[in-house]
């Protein structure tokens, strides 16, 4: 770790083990109940994770990737951490891919549960040999592309950039507390063949060049037989860079990995892949000051709309990366264009109406079950509404690093 890193996650213990409340800035809207309704949205498997991982940063920094110290992980009661009483509630235990949730075919799906899992198996060996069985089945058994990426389907080859969150920072989490450092490159390794395959539509397993994608950086959506999208789907880009951005934050921490002779290709290289998205994004023309939801979809065929999902997702990992990779994210650049969609979140739509309702509801959002969908989505977000609370919880962080400004009025005094 640099000293500047060193020095960052220092401000940041210290801030957060002082805190009384895990939503002490005021970001412009009531955040509060964004993660009310990001909690009681979810119904499909990689949802519930999503929203177990959202209310661990949220509620429990300390105990997430993004804490200071969150290796060996602790020995956490239900009780007194939100989110494990939420992966509690929402776990299924079952065998082979749906070890931990119904993924109705999806590979990494339920494995989006598995940090729960193995935070939870710490006072429940249940929970503990319900990870380990996720696990084994990702690795040893589910289906492969030919340079070696790992199916997001269980009956054909197929890779998805929504994998992406599911699985790698898993794999990383269960390595890290196991002390497996075979495993932990694995999390790595994964992140780069998924890169060339849905980048650069290569069947290489070495990674290529940084800055000679077609695209700019910004992946294509899924490559493969049953559900092919080669579209730049804005929410696709945010899932792989948060994904990526949480297996670098493991492996930054990791004491197994401080020795390993692939630690520092894998910094910088996962540290140049998530830049990558994250510039892709930003050179991308936005809609109302947010992300397309395709991302380079200028054509009015409806597939263009700005939306709240992969803008606030994007921007969670620019706030985040400013703090792993000062060196590499410039602070004003990146910290200023994810202040600008927080802003934007604050506002009204075109049509003057609240991008945050009374109630917590973010809009407009992609469909989450249809990102084909040319109607903006109001109903409400499972993972848009836990994607507004990631971005909050890595803003939070950020001020408490002395990287981004405090807000001028705590929340207190705004929202009573």
């Amino acid at each position: 770790m640099s000293p500047t890193f060193t020095t960052l996650l220092s401000l940041i213990s210290s801030a957060l083990t002082h805190a009384t409340t895990p939503t002490p800035f005021d970001p412009g809207f009531n955040i509060t109940s964004v993660a009310a309704i990001a909690k009681s949205l979810p119904s499909h498997s990689w949802e519930y994770g999503t929203a177990s991982e959202a209310l661990l940063e949220l509620d429990s920094p300390l105990y997430s990737v993004f804490g200071p110290r969150p290796f060996p992980v602790q020995t956490l009661s239900p009780d007194t951490v939100p989110s494990l009483a939420y992966a509690q509630s929402v776990i299924v235990i079952g065998t082979g891919a749906n070890g931990l949730s119904n993924g109705d075919g999806a590979v990494g799906d339920p494995a989006s549960l598995g940090v729960s899992a193995v935070l939870l198996g710490k006072t429940n060996a249940t929970f503990a040999t319900a990870a380990q069985s996720e696990i084994d089945y990702i690795v040893g058994s589910a289906p492969r592309w030919v340079n070696g990426a790992i199916s997001q389907r269980t009956d054909v080859a197929e890779l998805w950039a929504d994998w992406m969150y599911m699985a790698p920072p898993f794999i990383a989490f269960f390595a890290a507390d196991s002390n497996n450092a075979s495993l932990l490159e694995t999390a790595y390794v994964q992140c780069g063949l998924y890169r060339e395959v849905i980048l650069f539509g290569s069947d290489s397993a070495t990674p290529s060049p940084v800055g000679t994608s077609p695209t700019n950086g910004s992946w294509h959506h899924i490559v493969g037989p049953q559900s092919a999208d080669p579209g730049l789907w804005s929410t696709g880009n945010g899932w792989a860079a948060a994904g990526m951005t949480r297996v670098l934050a493991t492996i930054l921490k990791a004491p197994v990995a401080h020795n390993a002779p692939w630690r520092a290709a894998a910094v910088s290289d996962l540290t140049a892949w998530i830049k990558e998205i994250v510039d892709g994004a930003r050179a991308q023309p936005t809609e109302s000051g947010l992300l397309r939801n395709y991302l380079n979809d200028t054509s009015g065929d409806g597939h263009g709309f700005g939306e709240i999902s992969g803008s606030s997702v994007i921007a969670s990992v620019a706030y985040r990366m400013v703090v792993l990779a000062p060196d590499v994210f410039d602070v004003p650049t990146y910290v200023g264009w994810a202040d600008s969609i927080r802003a934007v979140l604050s506002g009204n739509d075109a049509e003057g109406n609240p991008h945050v309702t009374a109630d917590g509801t973010v809009t407009p959002a992609v469909n989450p079950l249809g990102w084909s969908d040319t109607a903006p989505w109001t109903a409400g977000s499972p993972e848009g509404n836990n994607f507004v609370v990631l971005l909050y919880a890595a803003w939070r962080d950020c001020v408490y690093a002395g990287l981004c400004s405090k807000p001028s009025q705590n929340r207190a005094s705004r929202f009573i």
